[in-house]
Order: C-alpha cells, then structure tokens, then sequence
C-alpha cells in the first residue's frame, strides 16, 4: 500500500462501534429455518457462468482461457423456469432476488427476465461488471429492476486494467454508473475487492471518488471461493485495516444494519460524505446469520458460496415435477442446512487436496 493509504491501528472506539452481523433474530411464525435457525430471505440467481473479464480473483486467464469448456446454451435455466423457482422461493420466505453470474448482461434478453421477475413482491437487484450499462441501464430500469450493484476494483487505469486482465478502461465502468444513475438504478453500491499487494493502492482514490456521489462504496475482503484463483491468506487486507485508512482520513462512524442477516459492515462519513461498508467474510464470519440461497446457471441449488455440491432442480423441472414437488425439494434442502464455512476456514479448509469446490463465476458472488 502506497504512503497515501497507509494503514493505522484501528481504535477500541471503532472496533466497539462495529455493527455485529452474527447474532440470531427469532424466525417468524412459519418462515423456512434451517438447522441453525437462520431463515431464508435472499435468492442470488445466476444466468450466465460467462464473463467479458477475467479478473484474476474470479476468473483467471491461466484457467478460463480460449479452450475453457463453458456450458452449452441447452443446459441453462430458460427464463421461464427460473421465473417458477422464483416465484416458489417468494412463496417460502425470499424477500429480494439478485441476478447474478459471470457476467448477467452478456445473457441475451436479460431485461425480458427482469420484466418477469419484477412482477415478484421483492426487491430485484442486479450485479455487473458495469460494461454494458450504458447500453443497458434504461432497459432493465423499464424492465423493472430496482438497483444495481457494480465491480469496480480501482480508480488508477492501470491498476484496474490490470485486475480485470482484458485491458477493460475504468472510464468506460464509470459512464456505466452514471448510466444506472440516470436512469434511477439507485442506491447504486460499487464493491472493490481487495488484494494485498495488488490494489489496496486504491482504497483512498475510491473513496475520495466516491465520497458525496449518493453511492455507496463497499470493500470485500478476497476470498477463498472455488480452486482456480490462488488464495492465499497473505493476501487478505482485513476489513478493519480498510477501515482504519479510509478513518484517518475522513472520520467514521459505525451504524447499524439495513437488516438481520445484512453481510456488509456499515460506516458513514462524520462529516455527512454517505456511506461505505466491508465485507469481511475472512476475518469476522458472518455464518450464524446468513440468510442466502444460490441458483446456479444450471439449476444446480447452493447453499453456501463456499460448497461443494449443490442440489439440482433442472432434472426436477425437465422430468415434468410440478410446483408441490419443488416446493418440497427446496424446503428440504434449507432445512438440512448446517453451512459454516468461513467460520471453521482453515489452510486445509481453503485448499483441499483435488478441491471441487465451485468457482464464483458459475455461481455468483
């Protein structure tokens, strides 16, 4: 880290105002409750395990090159069987949905699916690289889509040209926020994830950025997801060293969460400049109160970021299984849920031998 970020002891003030992410709300009367007591709430989908970038913590060249078998247009979920397992999610607890992939605006047609799935009571997100918002933002706002989420992991060009390996220009990802912008895609969040030694350089630049823009910047800790991205321990910059940089210069306060089950620490600006959050899912897990469900491109069902197995409802839909049937599956899968990855991570956890654990670009991060 440049001179610029340096990095300052955290205070007992700050680590006292922390928000705590991991204690358990009582589940409502009814909800889904897994064998934690956690309940089901959110819904990540992904459409496409495709990417126009190959960042080098999701999907590196070296693995994800020319001759990287992806999957074939048939094994996909259709729009219209994404839209029923949705809509028997809804009907179990789900309160927002997040389109997600690789990259989800590579999928063709993307706003058709959002148009479907806004007719759903929930909130509907999307997460992008921000590539192709300038063409995409009004659509999906016409479609229905409530806000966006965008990857930007530096504000120097050549930092971030190097972190996406495609040579992709930041100028082009920031008219593709002030597109989303425009268009009411907001509060639009922008996440950053953080490599020692490879752009924790610009956690004060984008911070700066984006202080007083209405958006809200988010740093993420790198993480251990799949087998392809050569974690390494060393590598993480913890939340709280992310803090501290951004306090010593612009003084933080700690506030509280949006919701039970919120993953990102929240911190506002003292001097009313808006809001950052962390991600911390290295350093202070998150598992006792993790309230997501992944559905994969492919229909496969996952219930933690960090698994190895999923659960398929594509044989289920395509073997002519009606809704009680899939409701059945579904509620069975959560409810035998005993996920705690990020609590129990470990070197031999992180890195098993003949790891199988499923990359993020097939399953969303």
């Amino acid at each position: 880290m440049n001179a610029s970020a340096r990095i300052i002891p955290i205070t007992s003030e700050l680590k006292a105002a922390a928000p705590a992410t991991g204690a358990l709300a009582a589940p409502l009367d009814g909800s889904l409750v897994d064998l934690r007591q956690r309940r089901v709430r959110d819904l990540r989908i992904s459409v496409t395990d495709r990417c126009n970038f190959r960042c080098v913590y999701c999907m590196p060249k070296e693995v994800f090159d020319h001759d990287y078998a992806f999957l074939p247009r048939t094994d996909l979920l259709s729009f219209e069987e994404i839209v029923r397992i949705a809509r028997i999610f809804v009907d179990q607890g789900v309160e927002k949905i997040r389109i997600t992939g690789g990259e989800p605006l590579l999928r063709r047609h993307i706003e058709n699916l959002i148009e479907q799935l806004a007719k759903l009571p929930v909130e509907l997100t999307l997460t992008t690289n921000g590539s192709l918002l300038v063409k995409k933002a009004r659509a999906l706002r016409d479609a229905g889509l409530d806000r966006v989420t965008v990857s930007l992991d530096g504000l120097d060009d050549a930092v971030f040209r190097r972190m996406n390996d495609v040579d992709y220009p930041v100028s082009d990802v920031l008219d593709g926020i002030a597109a989303a912008a425009a268009v009411g895609l907001a509060p639009i969040k922008v996440n950053c994830v953080v490599k020692r030694g490879s752009n924790d350089d610009q956690i004060l630049p984008l911070a700066r950025h984006f202080r007083n823009s209405g958006h809200i910047l988010r740093f993420i800790e790198f993480m251990d997801v799949g087998a392809s991205n050569g974690w390494r321990m060393d590598e993480v910059l913890p939340s709280a060293d992310v803090i501290a940089c951004i306090h010593a210069e612009f003084p933080l306060q700690a506030i509280d969460a949006n919701y039970h089950g919120e993953v990102a620490g929240r911190w506002r600006y003292l001097d009313g400049g808006g809001e950052i959050g962390v991600i911390s899912s290295v350093t202070q897990a998150f598992c006792s109160s993790c309230t997501r469900i992944r559905l994969s491109t492919e229909g496969q069902l996952y219930t933690c970021l960090f698994a190895q197995g999923g659960h398929d409802l594509r044989a289920l839909l395509r073997e002519g299984g009606d809704d009680e049937k899939l409701q059945r599956l579904i509620a069975n899968v959560w409810r035998g849920r005993d996920d705690r990855y990020s609590e129990i991570r470990s070197a031999a956890t992180a890195l098993p031998q003949g790891s199988s654990k499923i990359e993020m670009s097939y399953i969303g991060g």
